[in-house]
Formats: structure tokens, C-alpha cells, sequence
């Protein structure tokens, strides 16, 4: 019996790193045959001497389409006008399943089974899916930054964006992840999660363009914050030893302001870094938190040095909430929420009536 192989690779990871198995079977089958000529695979097989063939009519083809595709082309190798398959191995490159199939890219390897009817499969052939590499966490990272490269020079409205055009998102997509969070619903934070990404992929494509030396691409980001995380954790990094969570913060504060003093000079104010563009709340609870963690006094919250009046009771309420181990922050909009709740019930019973 003929045996058909989808073999499933996955684009952003070395053909080098190949299971062997998969190597095994590339090195003895009577064909192999792949859906594109663009897959990345290819140019290594021919390197280490695996000869190939694109499957006329298997771009953009229907997992239907591509099934009757193979099954003609496994029975051709068998006798001539004979019908009969023989009995050889025919492989088949199969990428794993792309986000939104594009033209020109063939279907993914477990539509591509089901429509072969793995795994007995036609007459005289058994399909067969094996899983020749698997992505590393992170690689569909290399996915979306290429994505994100086609769309920049691609997409009249993506190819138009700024920093500053883009800067309304950065902060409408970090509130709607929050409010994914804040709603339970673990998918829909997934999701955002995603959107706040891809800002982050956006402003680096944004900034690579730029030739002099303001410019940087992903990698810097992500070099950046590598080096950031390792410098302020050496209790993981290197030979620091901290007795619990406490440690760690006393730590990453006196890090963070030996960083402020090489890159100005002077240790300046520990508030320096606080943005005022938050939310005045969060920015309460924050300034107070720096400062708390400096040493400053405590009569200096109490008092807020503004004087006197609502903004001055407020800013007591929040270090009253921080006393009690809450975020006012996100108090304040649990309780916009349940106010909203509340309206929304009260106009539906009105409506009722």
C-alpha cells in the first residue's frame, strides 16, 4: 500500500532543527512534493540533497481541491494508466496552518486530512500526519513582525502612521485589555492583549525606518527590556540574595536610581519617571508609592501639600485605599461599574413598564 505523509513544519523554525524522523523519511521517499516553491523549507532540502517538486495547482487550491490534487499525483506513481498507487512513500511539505490564509498559500495540514479521509485515505493509500517541527514559544513572534513588515509596505492606511497618529491607540487598547481583565472574560483578554502588541510591533516597524540614530527595530526593544530585567533581578541573574518580595522591591529601587544618577548625573527625585498623563487616581496612588518606598514621611500624603479643598480630600481617600491594601484606581472603576449596572437595570424595568 502507497502511504501519503504530510509532513508539518513550522516556517520560523530551521530546517536544521528537523526531527529526525522527518529527516529519515525526506531522505527515503520516492517524492516529495510541496504546495509552494516559496516555503522556506525547501532550499535546505535541496542543500542537503533531497530532490523536490511543486504540485501544479496546489496554490490557493481548497482543502478539497489540494486533497484530489495528491490522490492523482500518488496514483501516477505507481504504473502508468494503471490506476495502481504502488507502493511508495509520497511526502507532502505541509506548513502549519497559517492566520487568514492567504492566496497563493496551501490549506493546513489538519483540513488537508480530513479531506483526504485520514487515515485510511483514497484507495490503496494511507495518510499519515507527522509533525516534523513544532515552533519554540515566542516564534509566532517572527510571524507577526513579518506580517507587520507586509502591512507597512503594503497597506496605504498602515504605510501612512506616525508615532504620534498612533500614540491614541497605544492608550484605547491598553484600557480595553484592562477592561478584559477586569470583566473575567480570559479570552476576550487574550485578545487584547494581542491589540496591545501589536502597538508595540507597530511603533518599533515605525521607528526602524528612521536612518539616523533615533532609529530601532524590535530587536532593540527587546534587547532593551532583556537587559532591564536582568540588571534589576540579579537575586536570578547573579549572586544576590534577597529573604522574600520586600527584598526585591528595595532592590529594583535602589537599581533604578543608580540607572537615574549614570543617566543624568545626579540621583534626582524618585517621582522623576512618574507620568502625569495618567489618570489622576492612578497617578495619586503611584506618586504616593514612590514616595512611601523613598522614606518620605507620611505626614506629607496626609497633608498633599496643595492646601486645602476636594482635590486635597481626595488624594487622602487614595492613601486611605493604599492603607487598606486597595488600588483606588481600580476601586473607582468597579464602582463606575456597578453604577453602570445599576442604569442599565433601572432603563430596562422602565422600558418594561
Amino acid at each position: 500500500m502507497a502511504r501519503l505523509v504530510l509532513l508539518v513544519t513550522a516556517p520560523t523554525v530551521r530546517a536544521a532543527l528537523l526531527s529526525w524522523p522527518a529527516w529519515q523519511l525526506l531522505q527515503d521517499a520516492d517524492r516529495v512534493l510541496a504546495g509552494s516553491a516559496d516555503d522556506p523549507l525547501l532550499p535546505a532540502l535541496a542543500e542537503a540533497g533531497v530532490r523536490w517538486a511543486v504540485l501544479p495547482g496546489a496554490a490557493g487550491a481548497s482543502p478539497a481541491g489540494l486533497a484530489r490534487l495528491l490522490t492523482a499525483a500518488v496514483a501516477g506513481s505507481g504504473d502508468p494508466g494503471s490506476g495502481d498507487p504502488g507502493s511508495g512513500d509520497t511526502v507532502f511539505v505541509c506548513p502549519h496552518d497559517p492566520p487568514g490564509r492567504a492566496a497563493g498559500v496551501p490549506p493546513g495540514p489538519v483540513a488537508l486530512a480530513d479531506a483526504l479521509g485520514a487515515p485510511s485515505g483514497p484507495a490503496g493509500v494511507a495518510v499519515e500526519l507527522l509533525y516534523g517541527s513544532t515552533g519554540l514559544p515566542g516564534s509566532e513572534l517572527l510571524t507577526l513582525v513579518s506580517v507587520m513588515d507586509t502591512l507597512r509596505r503594503n497597506c496605504p492606511w498602515d504605510a501612512k502612521q506616525t508615532h504620534e497618529s498612533l500614540a491614541p491607540f497605544l492608550i484605547e487598547e491598553s484600557y480595553e485589555a484592562l477592561d478584559a481583565l477586569e470583566s473575567g472574560d480570559r479570552q476576550a483578554l487574550r485578545d487584547e492583549l494581542g491589540d496591545v502588541l501589536l502597538q508595540v510591533m507597530f511603533h518599533a516597524r515605525v521607528a526602524q525606518e528612521r536612518a539616523d540614530e533615533t532609529g530601532f527595530d524590535v530587536d532593540d526593544v527587546a534587547d532593551g527590556i532583556v537587559t532591564k530585567l536582568v540588571r534589576r533581578h540579579p537575586h536570578v541573574f547573579a549572586d544576590v540574595a534577597v529573604s522574600g518580595a520586600e527584598d526585591v522591591k528595595r532592590n529594583w529601587d535602589a537599581i533604578k536610581a543608580a540607572e537615574r544618577a549614570a543617566a543624568t548625573g545626579s540621583a534626582g527625585s524618585v517621582l522623576d519617571s512618574v507620568p502625569f498623563g495618567q489618570p489622576a487616581l492612578a497617578l495619586a496612588a503611584q506618586l504616593q508609592r514612590r514616595a512611601e518606598r523613598a522614606g518620605v514621611p507620611a505626614e506629607l500624603t496626609a497633608a498633599d501639600g496643595a492646601g486645602d479643598g476636594l482635590g486635597a480630600e481626595l488624594f487622602e481617600l487614595v492613601a486611605r485605599a493604599r492603607a487598606a491594601g486597595l488600588d483606588p484606581e481600580l476601586e473607582l472603576r468597579g464602582a463606575a461599574r456597578r453604577y453602570r449596572d445599576r442604569v442599565r437595570a433601572w432603563e430596562q424595568a422602565q422600558a418594561a413598564d
